[in-house]
């Protein structure tokens, strides 16, 4: 953005982050290495840390933002507060600039926080001073002002800054007998960590990793951020399927999130879970593999057999989509009252399950292309 005239700095945000980064990330380590901290005031700091993380991104993230599950109420209040903790601003700022972000990521005219404008920018850059892109548009959030926890914190919220990021800490560190400790572990280090880790969100998230579902934006995904971000680093699944309340589809993969809003359902706190059907997952896959394996053909003296072998499966592929939409109108067309049979629930869901299965296979022989290609480049 060097051939763009900067706005003036948002001074209180100045203010913040360098007295947060000097606090948290100098004198609590220096005081860590001479003093030390108390087993229960790394306790405490990491309790915090927790549910801070997961509120944003159970709450605030895929909540809030992204609508991808409903909550009752007293999830929903826990996460509102625990929320304050990490000095994001309140769930109705923060979901109004993130649906921003989604309807116009890269674009450096309307992104609050596009990597297109550089690393820095789109790191916390953006909250340093007064761009056109970082004002607030609440008509992104009508639906939250229904929400009377959104709006009480909204309107609390800097009661609740105070109070959950000064004032237990304080009240923790006279419980403990380490006051100056807690608040140097449990708010500065604590704070200035967490927020970095945010960051990475919207710097190494759209940096660093694969685009395995996608490469329309420049999202990623990298298991190693996911470990900073409370799963968050799974990015380019995200923002290709943005209602799904996973962002690690794999069960295996780091998304604490996506466990406790799976465990919060189970105990009736959560319903209405969103997940993307399989079938489309696999589609978005697979397109990646062949427009991946088409540049890679191109750039090279391809043995003729694989690009023969490219475009059959290229046939294959488009005939499955063509017989899934087939499916899918059969069923619309079939109406609810049809589907309440028995019958006709098995008769779909078996039909949907064989084209899945004819996707995985053809994923399977994609990648041993692949392997191919590479181990002849």
């Amino acid at each position: 953005m060097s051939d763009v005239k900067k706005p003036p700095l948002v001074v209180s945000n100045v203010i913040f982050f360098v007295a947060i980064n000097i606090i948290g990330l100098v004198i609590a380590p220096i005081y860590g290495v001479l003093v030390g901290f108390s087993g229960w005031t790394w306790a405490f700091a990491a309790a915090i840390w927790i549910l801070s993380g997961l509120s944003i991104t159970m709450g605030y993230h895929r909540l809030w933002s992204h609508r991808t599950y409903k909550a009752a109420w007293p999830l929903r209040l826990m996460l509102a507060i625990f929320g304050t903790f990490s000095l994001q601003n309140s769930i109705y700022v923060w979901a109004a600039r993130h649906r921003v972000h989604h309807r116009h990521v890269d674009d450096v005219e309307h992104d609050p926080h596009s990597i297109k404008s550089g690393f820095w920018h789109a790191h916390m850059g953006w909250m340093l001073r007064h761009w056109k892109t970082s004002e607030i548009d609440f008509s992104q959030a009508k639906d939250l002002e229904n929400d009377r926890i959104v709006m009480w914190q909204h309107k609390h919220y800097w009661t609740l800054v105070w109070l959950f990021n000064l004032g237990i800490p304080l009240a923790l560190g006279f419980l403990v007998g380490d006051v100056l400790g807690m608040v140097l572990l449990a708010s500065g280090f604590r704070l200035a960590f967490s927020q970095h880790c945010t960051f990475f969100i919207n710097s190494l998230a759209h940096t660093w990793g694969k685009r395995t579902y996608s490469d329309e934006d420049s999202s990623r995904d990298n298991g190693v951020i996911a470990l900073l971000t409370w799963g968050e680093g799974y990015h380019n699944y995200h923002h290709t399927f943005q209602a799904d309340y996973r962002n690690g589809l794999r069960w295996w993969q780091f998304d604490p999130g996506k466990w406790l809003i799976s465990l919060s359902a189970w105990f009736g706190l959560a319903h209405g879970l969103k997940r993307t059907p399989k079938f489309k997952i696999q589609r978005a896959r697979l397109q990646m593999q062949f427009k991946q394996l088409e540049q890679r053909l191109a750039q090279s003296e391809a043995n003729a057999n694989w690009r023969a072998a490219l475009e059959s499966e290229y046939q294959q592929f488009k005939e499955t989509i063509a017989q899934w939409q087939a499916v899918q109108a059969e069923r619309v067309q079939a109406g609810a009252d049809a589907l309440r049979d028995r019958w006709y629930r098995t008769q779909f869901r078996t039909r949907y399950k064989e084209l899945e299965y004819r996707m995985k296979m053809q994923a399977a022989r994609l990648s041993s292309l692949q392997r191919l290609t590479r181990a002849t480049a």
